[in-house]
């Protein structure tokens, strides 16, 4: 009865901060609006994330980012790990600085803060697992991005994410950060 609630609460949890961050986004696109500019950019990346409750996994990738001048841009990213025993989900409200080291090389560190998700079912009988739990959530991490034209980049990510999933009793020790390795696009006004 008790893990019913707390998955419940989980899932509302994740669906309120995603509904926060598509909220506080188009609230920050309104201001801008009236100027003309585009300020909106978009980001998909596919890639591993190793350190997880279930070793290394597939992941997949989205941000957008919301440029308040040339160099520096926040908004939401998302993290979604779908394959095998683990389904992970991530958001995140997300700064990034982008230093722009030549015309077509640009470094991207960047950090932010938000919720993550972790659902392990694994194997059947009575030593089945089915646990799941929602932490906080940092990412903390760095791009590197070729620019192909003015507005398309491809993009190299490594990301540093530390969290707290406990899925105990099943499993004894804490998920407390795994690293992705991302390659993607990213489309820029």
């Amino acid at each position: 009865m008790v893990q019913q609630i707390a998955r419940v609460l989980s899932r509302w949890a994740c669906a309120a901060s995603l509904l926060s961050i598509v909220a506080v986004s188009a609230f920050v696109g309104e201001s801008h609006a009236q100027t003309g500019e585009q300020r909106w950019g978009f980001g998909s990346d596919l890639g591993l994330t190793a350190g997880t409750v279930n070793g290394t996994v597939f992941t997949m990738g989205f941000n957008a980012d919301y440029y308040i001048d040339r160099n520096f841009s926040v908004g939401p990213m998302m993290q979604i790990s779908p394959m095998g025993d683990l389904f992970q989900i991530s958001f995140a409200g997300v700064g990034r600085y982008h230093f722009r080291l030549n015309n077509v090389i640009n470094l991207v560190p960047f950090s932010g803060i938000g919720l993550l998700h972790a659902d392990l079912d694994r194997g059947t009988g009575p030593g089945r697992i089915d646990r799941s739990d929602t932490s906080w959530y940092i990412p903390i991490g760095v791009s590197l991005e070729y620019q192909a034209s003015s507005n398309i980049a491809l993009s190299s990510t490594l990301i540093v994410n530390l969290h707290d999933i406990n899925l105990s009793p099943s499993l004894r020790e804490n998920d407390t950060t795994s690293v992705a390795l991302l390659f993607g696009f990213r489309f820029k006004p």
